[in-house]
């Protein structure tokens, strides 16, 4: 277990490192920054002023030091645009990202669970085939589209539901369904498949023969051992729900960090940018190193190595 983990952590840290050195290069994606932040009608005065108060003069592998020296200790610079500490807008930003995040995640748990647990049960019938399907419509659908779609339905249509915004618990309805449906698929079929194993097992097989109830079955022995890799794939699906919030905060309105990214994108803003990209690079990969740990202690073989 011990080799695991430290194998684990140095994959970890490889990864942070290049996910460090690909935000850093963020800034340089459209050319020269100076020239960038300076705009049209710039002077050469005027850009070689900007390039020196923001240390655009220095040589890369220097920039890239202090950068990551700073961004150590949290500090991520100041905005280009909002013209305050990055640092500060994802703290204001963040606990409605993660809020939806969570909402979402509670959503796709409470829906991909008890539908690949019916369609494991109803192998083959209607239920498995209708679990199916909605996995595979959840894979195609665009989620830009499902979220105009449930906005036109929900809130043009019927007014049951606001349109947009943050503001009560209600208003997260509509944008968790979204971006929750993301990760029903793969967790549906998780469980599913874990479920099909588990009934076809021998400890499953030994317990009916013992004459238990199929309820204490099902629920004491099959569920309890199929559902348990879903929690941990779910972990990682939440890191990835975090990540595509940037679509479903823009047309839902939610003033979290997926709209900081797109904001800062559409001017520029680099500083703002590297942070969003770090720290939810960062995120992932924490969350992925804690559901392979608990993939670990699952898996005895690996637990007494």
């Amino acid at each position: 277990m011990l080799r695991f983990t430290l194998k684990r952590l140095a994959i970890a840290a490889l990864v942070a490192l290049t996910v460090s050195l690909v935000s850093f290069g963020l800034t340089y994606l459209s050319g020269d920054p100076a020239v960038s932040l300076a705009g049209e009608g710039a002077t050469q005065a005027d850009i070689d002023v900007i390039r020196k108060r923001f240390g655009f003069d220095q040589s890369i592998p220097v920039q890239y030091m202090n950068w990551a020296g700073r961004v150590l200790t949290g500090d991520f610079g100041d905005s280009y645009y909002f013209g305050a500490p990055v640092s500060q807008l994802l703290a204001e930003r963040f606990p409605q990202t993660a809020k939806l995040g969570i909402f979402a995640i509670v959503f796709a748990i409470v829906v991909s669970i008890p539908l690949g647990i019916l369609a494991a049960i109803h192998q083959n019938r209607t239920v498995d085939r209708f679990a199916l399907a909605l996995g595979t419509i959840g894979q195609a659908t665009p989620s830009f589209w499902l979220a105009l779609m449930l906005v036109w339905l929900f809130s043009v249509k019927l007014r049951w539901l606001p349109v947009s915004g943050s503001q009560t618990l209600v208003h997260f309805i509509l944008p968790s369904i979204v971006l929750g449906y993301y990760a029903v698929p793969s967790m549906l079929r998780l469980c599913r498949a874990g479920m099909i194993e588990a009934l076809q097992s021998d400890y499953v097989r030994t317990a009916r023969a013992k004459g238990l109830l199929p309820s204490s079955v099902l629920f004491g022995h099959a569920i309890r051992n199929s559902i348990l890799p879903v929690i941990s794939v779910a972990a990682v699906e939440f890191g990835f729900l975090l990540g595509g919030s940037v679509v479903i905060e823009s047309v839902f309105g939610i003033k979290g960090i997926g709209l900081l990214a797109w904001e800062s994108i559409a001017r520029n803003d680099f500083p703002t940018i590297q942070a969003i990209v770090l720290v939810y690079a960062m995120l992932y990969v924490w969350l992925t190193f804690l559901a392979d740990m608990a993939n670990a202690w699952l898996d005895p073989r690996i637990r007494m190595s």
